[in-house]
């Protein structure tokens, strides 16, 4: 049954993904910018020849893509009733 009073509206830029999704996009860029710009061979020695600051801000990077899509494919619907007199303020 549908009811003609109610309306759905989306969430918007408020909708928690697109938070998660943008920090985890800064952080993943400043990741990867980090083991583009300071991986040296001295690092390279100790880890083994692993750019841990690189896959991690790659890994980082496609999450944040895989939260922004998610939130553009499947927006939050918030479902709106127009509020009656009964609840306002002053009718007591």
């Amino acid at each position: 049954m549908s009811n003609s009073n109610v309306q759905t509206k989306t969430a918007g830029a408020f909708d928690v993904r697109n938070f998660i999704g943008a920090l985890l996009a800064i952080f993943g860029i400043i990741l990867t910018i980090a083991g583009i710009v300071g991986f040296t061979p001295d690092e390279a020695e100790r880890t083994g020849g692993v750019d841990a600051n690189l896959w991690t801000g790659i890994g980082l990077v496609i999450a944040a893509a895989v939260f922004l899509i998610w939130a553009r494919l499947r927006p939050l619907r918030i479902v709106e009733t127009p509020d009656d007199d009964a609840g306002a303020a002053g009718t007591d």
